[in-house]
C-alpha cells in the first residue's frame, strides 16, 4: 500500500536538483515520492507522459524503479530510456515531448550519493518548483491513477542525432577521451567509433564505483590519466566528462588544461561566422578574456548568473545560441536543444579542430593572457552565506565601488576584477579574481580578504 505522506529531508531538495547521501539522507522511499509530487505537478497541468533515465551508480536501478511507480501511479505514461548520460535522457524528453522528464543521478559526486535532475516540457525545473515537491509530499496531494510504464532505450538515437552534426569532414585527429567510469562511457565509445580518426578510449566502462578517478574534469587531479594518455598518444586533444556527461574538460596536444571559458572562446569564434552579432553568454566567474573576445569577434558577450538551470533560462529569454559555465557545462542552442551536453560539444569541438589550420596548442597560445586564481571555496554557514555577501555589498556601495551584482559581487578594479558569491548548493563562499599580473592580483584578493574580514568571516589563508 502506497504511503499517504512524505517527508523529505530538508538538505536534500537543493537549489537545481535534488541530491543526498544514500541510506542517510536520500532512500527509494524518497524516490517514489518525488514521482509522486512530480507526476501531480504534470497532472496538474494537463500533463500525460513523462521519460525517466538514470546513470551508473550502484544505487541507481533502485531508485529509478521506485521513481518510475510514483510517477505511474499519477497516472502518467511513463517511458524508461535506460542507462545514459542525463543529456541522453534530455534529448528523448524534449524530442518525445514529454510532459516531465528525471535523470536519476549523482552527477561528479562521491559514489556513496545520488540524487535527481528534472525537466517540465522541455525546460528546467529547479528552485521554487523544487520547493514545491516538498510542499506537495508533505501534505500527501498526490494524484492517483494507473499509468504505465514501456521500455525505450534512447542510447541509438540520441548517437545518431549527435553525429549528424559532424562538420569536420574526413580529417583524422588523434582524440583521446575520458569517461571517468561514468554515464557517459558507453555514448562515448559510439561516438568515437563513427568519427574519422584514431581514438583512445579511457574508463569508458560504466562502473558506480569509479575505479580509476572522481568524474569531476575541473579538478586537475581527475585529468591527470588523461593528459600522461595524451602525450603518451601524441594526440592532437584529450577530452574529459564529468559523471552524467553533461560536463566537458579538455586538454590540448601538450596537455595543457583549457577552461570553461576558454572552451567557449574557440566554441563562439567559429559559431560567430555563420551567426554574426549572436549573442554568446557565459556566466558571472568567466574571464574578462572571453567577453573582450566575443565584443571583438562581433559577438554580443552577456554575463549570466552561475547555474545551469538559471544559464538555459537566460538563453531561451534571449535566444542566444552558445553559452557556458567555468564548471565546463556548455549548451548549444545553435543546431541542438539548448540543454548542457558535453558529448555533443566534444563532436561539435572536434568538427572545429579537424577544419582548423593549426593546431589546437597552437590556439590556445593565442588566447589573451591574464593571471587568474582558480575558483575558491570555502565553507560558511548556510545561515550566513547570503547575509555576508549582503554586507559586502553595502560596503561596497558606500565606497561607490565599480560592482557587477548580477550574483553575489564582481568588481571591477585596477584593471581586473574580484568575485565573492554564495554558492546556491552548498553551504559555502566562492571566490576568484583575475588581473593583468601577479602583484595586481595579490592587491585584489587582498582586498577581497578585506571585505570578508569586515563582514565577520575569518578568510581561509586561500582567499588573498
Amino acid at each position: 500500500m502506497a504511503p499517504l505522506a512524505h517527508t523529505f529531508d530538508p538538505t536534500i531538495l537543493r537549489e537545481y536538483d535534488v541530491r543526498g547521501i544514500v541510506g542517510e539522507t536520500l532512500s527509494a522511499a524518497d524516490a517514489y515520492a518525488l514521482g509522486r509530487s512530480l507526476g501531480t505537478i504534470a497532472v496538474e497541468e494537463g500533463g500525460s507522459t513523462a521519460c525517466v533515465g538514470r546513470d551508473g551508480r550502484l544505487s541507481s536501478p533502485e531508485l529509478e524503479a521506485a521513481l518510475v511507480q510514483g510517477l505511474a501511479d499519477c497516472g502518467l505514461a511513463v517511458t524508461r530510456v535506460g542507462c545514459g548520460p542525463s543529456p541522453m535522457l534530455y534529448f528523448a524528453a524534449v524530442t518525445s515531448k514529454a510532459d516531465v522528464a528525471v535523470a536519476v543521478t549523482g552527477s561528479h559526486n562521491p559514489p556513496s550519493h545520488n540524487g535527481f535532475k528534472m525537466m517540465r516540457r522541455g525546460k528546467p525545473f529547479f528552485g521554487a518548483d523544487i520547493r514545491r515537491l516538498g510542499e506537495i509530499a508533505a501534505a500527501g496531494a498526490w494524484a492517483k491513477g494507473q499509468g504505465s510504464v514501456v521500455e525505450a532505450p534512447a542510447r541509438a538515437a540520441y548517437v545518431a542525432r549527435i553525429l549528424e552534426d559532424w562538420d569536420g569532414g574526413e580529417r583524422g585527429l588523434t582524440v583521446v577521451w575520458d569517461a571517468g567510469n561514468g554515464a557517459a562511457g558507453e555514448v562515448m565509445a559510439d561516438v568515437a567509433a563513427a568519427l574519422p580518426g584514431r581514438h583512445v578510449l579511457l574508463n569508458a566502462a560504466i562502473d558506480g564505483t569509479f575505479p580509476a578517478h572522481h568524474p569531476d574534469p575541473t579538478d586537475p587531479a581527475t585529468l591527470e590519466q588523461l593528459i600522461a594518455a595524451v602525450q603518451a598518444e601524441g594526440a592532437d586533444i584529450g577530452i574529459a566528462f564529468d559523471g552524467d556527461g553533461d560536463r566537458i574538460g579538455v586538454v590540448d596536444g601538450q596537455g595543457r588544461i583549457l577552461w570553461g571559458d576558454q572552451i567557449l572562446q574557440i566554441l563562439a569564434e567559429d559559431l560567430l561566422k555563420t551567426r554574426p552579432g549572436a549573442t554568446i553568454i557565459a556566466d558571472v566567474k568567466a574571464s574578462r578574456a572571453l567577453f573582450d573576445e566575443v565584443a571583438r569577434m562581433g559577438g554580443q558577450p552577456l554575463m549570466g548568473r552561475t547555474g545551469h538551470s538559471l544559464i538555459k533560462t537566460l538563453m531561451a529569454e534571449t535566444g542566444a545560441p552558445l553559452a557556458g559555465e567555468m564548471s565546463g557545462h556548455i549548451f548549444f542552442a545553435d543546431r541542438w536543444y539548448g540543454f548542457d551536453d558535453a558529448l555533443y560539444t566534444a563532436v561539435r569541438l572536434l568538427g572545429i579542430l579537424a577544419r582548423m589550420e593549426e593546431p589546437l596548442a597552437a590556439r590556445f597560445d593565442r588566447m589573451p593572457r591574464l593571471v587568474n586564481t582558480p575558483e575558491l571555496r570555502f565553507d560558511c554557514a548556510e545561515d550566513r552565506k547570503f547575509s555576508v555577501i549582503q554586507a559586502v555589498k553595502d560596503r561596497l556601495a558606500a565606497e561607490g565601488a565599480e560592482v557587477n551584482t548580477i550574483d553575489g559581487v564582481r568588481v571591477n578594479a585596477l584593471g581586473g576584477w574580484w568575485l565573492l558569491r554564495a554558492s546556491n548548493t552548498q553551504a559555502v563562499l566562492v571566490a576568484r579574481a583575475e588581473a593583468p599580473d601577479a602583484t595586481t592580483l595579490d592587491a585584489l584578493m587582498a582586498t577581497l580578504r578585506g571585505h570578508l574580514e569586515a563582514a565577520g568571516v575569518a578568510a581561509p589563508e586561500t582567499v588573498g
